[in-house]
């Protein structure tokens, strides 16, 4: 591991311990980490969507150990994913890196005011999961982590609780695994197109795996309202972000 490298290793492992405990994959974490450290738009996203797969193998492991899901739902997201990612994985060439950054933007701010702890529900485990609509959730993730980066998991919570009427423990663990996925999917395409800087990648992903595996166990402990909140709030402090440096972009782009 080059030494230049290990500063990204803290990094990881906050993403790790946020992928865990939100059903996210990382990728708000790492793609403003990378663009920062200089790597062009389409690079970041790449690199972004690569560091996501082992950060999510990990609470996936650990969700599947728990026999916490119906494997018929797992399956309905996870197919949902994979096939989002396929199609979804090469449409970021076609854009600009503001746009990418402008998308999402909006997408964050879109989730800032769609979710609300006045949604969450208590959980009915004998209730059966609606599989039409996690394979269409599952189809969100694979445009999330193909096109922009994001592993998605900011998007599919909220579509599960409010438009599912999911439990957020359920949603949370059903979005883990549907990350995994669809950056799976996805990274065949960043690395056989040179796209991903596979170094940095490996260190963020590796390192935020196993905090993963450890916020995974620890979900339960929180209470759904606070789960929901931390979520809010990471999507409007995001919005804020990438919104800024979707504008600083374009402003160079036009100069």
């Amino acid at each position: 591991m080059a030494w230049d490298l290990l500063p990204l290793l803290p990094l990881g492992i906050l993403a790790g311990l946020l992928s865990g405990l939100l059903g996210i994959g990382g990728g708000l974490i790492f793609s403003p980490l990378l663009l920062w450290l200089g790597l062009p738009p389409h690079q970041a996203l790449a690199t972004s969507t690569l560091a996501i797969m082992p950060t999510t193998m990990g609470g996936s492991l650990t969700h599947l150990r728990s026999r916490s899901l119906p494997m018929d739902a797992i399956g309905a997201i996870v197919l949902g994913a994979c096939a989002g990612g396929v199609l979804f994985s090469r449409a970021g060439s076609w854009l600009e890196g503001w746009q990418l950054l402008a998308l999402q933007s909006l997408m964050y701010g879109l989730l800032t005011a769609v979710i609300s702890p006045k949604a969450v529900g208590l959980e009915d485990p004998a209730q059966p999961l609606p599989l039409a609509g996690l394979g269409g959730v599952g189809l969100v993730a694979g445009w999330s982590s193909g096109l922009l980066g994001v592993g998605g998991g900011l998007v599919m919570v909220p579509l599960m609780v409010r438009g599912l009427r999911i439990g957020v423990y359920q949603a949370i663990r059903l979005s883990t695994m549907a990350v995994c996925a669809s950056a799976t999917v996805a990274s065949i395409t960043f690395l056989a197109d040179g796209r991903a800087n596979t170094s940095m990648a490996l260190v963020l992903g590796l390192s935020a795996a196993a905090a993963a595996q450890w916020s995974a166990k620890r979900l339960q402990s929180f209470r759904e309202q606070q789960l929901v909140w931390m979520i809010r709030l990471l999507c409007a402090f995001l919005a804020i972000d990438v919104g800024r440096r979707a504008l600083l972009l374009l402003a160079v782009g036009s100069a």
